[in-house]
């Protein structure tokens, strides 16, 4: 302990605990010092995720609040401190419940929900417990399993979870114990012999030439190992997963393009020395002024540095004679709808540990999205072989598209390969903020009309993507808008174009939806004002037009038998709908459609290996990343119904050993291509017996996808999709969002515990983008919303009743009949809420978020 240090003793977890004095927090000190690593840090020091909840004398406290010197003489117990009984019996409930998915915020809400238990037993209802961890973020679940489980905890009643069996089974997740006592290292948590800290430099303006980038104020700070900057790289100095235009650093001479630009990293023997002394990195700029309004950036300067022009993409299509249609209708509606920018808020900001090997290479422990582009992209910037760089996936804490972008890795293994020296750098949440992508905004203009009885005649749609500087997967995210924009509906003609443009505001990319719920939102605003014109109900409106089997859809692609899930959707609603509105209640009704995969006329291969050891075990291999959807629980189900085992038997691996890459985890590929690919494996070992200690691999291959511009005559743009329809109710009187019932086709149900925990938690983050998320740049390209707090997620205490009714219309031509459930979850909510908003006060909305600056129905 330094000299000038002050010691700080407590008891810790039941022993005699000393930590210094010049820890910034409570948090910083167990993790840091003591090692304890169940509290995760999400938020630090702002208090605003939960994730850090620890027992200071009995009390429920944010630790990352928490002064190291208040807690001199306490008590301070953690999860690793809880008598093991009651902790394994919190744990299994949680798990038996489906209470969790990433587990990132679990082991702090266990901690709250002891607290809890303990103060009120049995008089805890559920009310109160959803007032009381109104501290925590859940992002993933959208609370309603995690209440279950509390009510379970607080009555005494135990609850065993169930081991997954065949593929159709429920059960608990994978690890999903380990998951919620926190014992499953994310990459924060990790620890190697002779690891050093880094921290990032980012840029001080959206739009500016550098003129000097001085690192020696840095360099002089005790403790301080290297600093870095674009004139250390040896190899690429951008990458990119569609489009490598990303720089890794902006070099001197260059120009910075958002808040998000690296400038330097910066690296030392612990976390606060590096962040102390990248700020003391001095940077000289020439500042610019930032393009921030997409309709301006089609004319203006270029965005970028070294890029031309700033339309990143154009998507269109045209099919049939929209002019006369719309000229010929009875009813028309001609609207501007305007989505806006949102955060993930997974809970688990960016980490990476790079650490360097004997024999020259790197291993690299991701929680990206995408370990196999991770890896490309590293060895590009390094200028290596690819082989001298492997990329262990570490299940991620969370993600929703944000992660499928590299953050920090190119910097973090530059860092650790020229040091030779294991590395690691963890964001702040603040940075998180700054560097990933973003959901876009889309400004999405529409004509629409349709004839005397409802039936639709033609749609024209304009639609205006702001994507940030960087092209990320922005184009993809525009065209699949544009293909989309019909939603589930038969149009006779139609007519539709998507610009993504660059801007200096933040970057925007994947996220849950994927451009579908933006252009959805707008689709199904037009069904509504139809149906009222014509004077039927939405849902008549919408059983009127529903694509059917042998119909042409959208860009031209005519719909297999798979598509009758969006029929039986919204059937399996319409007895909610119609008694809801009979009792007078405010209803909306939103029905859509997304593809899983990529399409497009993208040949998409999966590959997997199943190992058998001489024990007995099952090693699986696939090449999909883990971050609360439960790929690896579909991969553990599959190996039980190909191969007939225990799941007990068979664990789990992704890295980059086995060239199995298939791109990002993203589209609802992962189930679907993963169980594909895994039962292919399992067959092939079957084959041959099963033989210890080889390699079966498998492979599922989608090749027979086109591409809007290939000009083929009724093309198939995506192998699959998935349907959802979705009705929103509102007590009229009080205005109270009461339930959310949601009809999910998802093809067949692998586990359905599962897939009903992704709805759930979808629709709370479709709630959340329809009524109040919000992620706003000013005109300096700097984001207004920098906490978690501000950014409009509801809190447990605002989210309503969420029944799940689980379709199963099989998709032809996939594993099982699968058609995946992840994307879609929330792309018809928006359209949803927006009718029954219109239901309550009788105004059309169009502008999201819905209720920003008028809290309707979030009570």
């Amino acid at each position: 302990m330094p000299e000038d240090s002050t010691a700080v003793v407590f008891e810790c977890n039941g022993r005699p605990a000393t930590i210094r004095s010049d820890h910034p927090h409570l948090l910083a000190a167990l993790r840091d010092e003591l090692g304890i690593t169940s509290p995760k840090d999400g938020c630090s020091p702002s208090g605003q995720c939960g994730c850090c909840t620890v027992l200071v004398d009995g009390k429920a406290r944010a630790a990352c609040l928490t002064p190291v010197d208040k807690v001199a003489g306490s008590q301070v117990t953690t999860l690793e401190g809880i008598d093991a009984g009651e902790r394994d019996r919190f744990a299994r409930t949680f798990a038996a419940h489906g209470a969790l998915q990433c587990g990132f915020c679990t082991p702090g809400i266990l901690i709250r929900t002891k607290a809890l238990v303990d103060a009120n037993g049995p008089d805890l209802d559920r009310d109160r417990a959803a007032r009381h961890l109104g501290g925590h973020l859940c992002r993933c679940t959208g609370y309603t399993k995690i209440l279950d489980a509390i009510d379970d905890l607080a009555h005494g009643k135990e609850v065993v979870p169930e081991t997954v069996g065949a593929v159709g089974t429920g059960g608990a997740r994978y690890q999903a114990i380990d998951l919620a006592l926190g014992t499953k290292d994310y990459v924060d948590d990790m620890r190697v012999d002779g690891m050093l800290h880094a921290a990032l430099r980012l840029s001080d303006h959206a739009r500016a030439e550098i003129v000097r980038i001085d690192t020696e104020p840095a360099r002089r700070v005790d403790g301080v190992r290297g600093v870095f900057t674009a004139a250390d790289v040896p190899g690429a100095l951008r990458v990119g997963i569609v489009e490598p235009d990303w720089p890794v650093f902006i070099p001197e001479s260059g120009r910075t393009s958002y808040l998000g630009d690296v400038l330097a990293i910066v690296v030392a023997d612990d976390r606060a020395t590096a962040r102390r002394a990248a700020a003391l990195v001095e940077v000289e700029y020439r500042p610019l002024n930032p393009i921030t309004d997409p309709e301006v950036a089609l004319d203006a300067d270029d965005a970028v540095w070294q890029l031309d022009g700033n339309l990143l993409s154009r998507s269109a299509y045209t099919r049939g004679d929209v002019h006369t249609a719309l000229i010929g209708s009875v009813h028309q509606v001609h609207e501007v709808f305007r989505t806006q920018r949102v955060e993930h808020a997974f809970l688990e900001p960016e980490s990476t540990l790079a650490v360097p090997r004997a024999d020259g290479s790197l291993k690299v422990f991701s929680g990206g999205q995408g370990v196999w582009d991770d890896r490309d992209q590293i060895a590009s910037v390094l200028g290596v072989p690819t082989d001298l760089v492997e990329v262990e996936q570490v299940s991620s804490g969370g993600a929703f598209g944000g992660k499928e972008d590299m953050s920090n890795q190119a910097q973090t293994a530059l860092a650790a390969f020229l040091l030779d020296r294991p590395v690691k750098c963890t964001l702040s949440r603040e940075e998180s903020l700054l560097v990933h992508a973003k959901r876009h905004p889309i400004r999405v203009e529409v004509w629409a009309g349709c004839d005397e009885d409802g039936r639709l005649t033609g749609l024209r749609a304009r639609l205006l993507g702001d994507s940030g500087p960087y092209a990320s997967v922005g184009m993809k995210v525009l065209e699949r808008a544009a293909g989309h924009m019909g939603g589930p509906y038969y149009w006779p003609s139609i007519d539709v174009e998507a610009l993504a443009v660059r801007t200096n505001n933040s970057v925007c990319g994947a996220f849950r939806g994927f451009g579908a719920n933006q252009a959805q939102f707008a689709t199904e605003g037009v069904m509504d004002r139809l149906a009222d014109a014509v004077g039927i109900s939405g849902w008549e409106m919408r059983e009127r037009n529903v694509i059917e089997p042998g119909a042409v859809w959208g860009p031209g692609q005519p719909m297999d038998d798979g598509c009758r899930g969006a029929r039986a959707c919204l059937e399996a609603v319409r007895d909610t709908y119609e008694s809801a509105r009979a009792a007078g209640k405010a209803v909306g009704l939103g029905l859509a459609i997304k593809n899983s995969g990529l399409g497009n006329g993208f040949t998409e291969i999966a590959r997997a290996v199943v190992r058998f050891d001489a024990d007995g075990g099952v090693e699986v291999r696939h090449c999909w990343t883990e971050m609360g959807q439960g790929i690896h629980t579909v991969a553990v189900q599959v190996a039980v119904e190909e191969l007939g085992v225990d799941a007990e038997r068979v664990r789990v691996i992704v890295d980059t050993t086995r060239e199995l890459g298939a791109g990002q985890t993203t589209g609802s590929r992962g189930t679907l291509m993963g169980a594909g690919a895994i039962a292919a494996a399992c067959r092939n070992a079957r084959a041959d017996g099963c033989r210890p200690d080889h390699d079966y691999e498998g492979e599922y291959r989608v090749d027979w996808t086109n591409a809007i511009e290939d000009g083929v005559e009724a093309p198939i743009l995506h192998s699959a999709f998935g349907y959802a329809a979705q009705v929103v109710i509102y007590d009229a009187a009080s205005g109270r969002l009461e339930r959310v019932v949601a009809a999910h086709d998802v093809g067949r149900a692998v586990n359905p515990e599962l897939c009903e925990g992704q709805i759930q938690g979808a629709v709370h983050m479709g709630l959340g983008y329809a009524l109040s998320e919000e992620f706003p740049c000013d005109d300096q390209g700097r984001p207004i919303n920098m906490t978690l707090k501000s950014l409009g997620i509801l809190r447990p205490k605002d989210v309503p009743e969420i029944d799940v009714i689980l379709v199963e219309v099989p998709q032809p031509r996939a594993p099982y009949g699968i058609k995946g459930v992840g994307e879609i979850g929330l792309v018809p909510t928006a359209g949803a809420v927006a009718a029954a908003l219109r239901m309550l006060d009788g105004r059309w909305r169009a502008t999201l978020p819905l209720a920003r600056n008028e809290p309707v129905g979030v009570q």
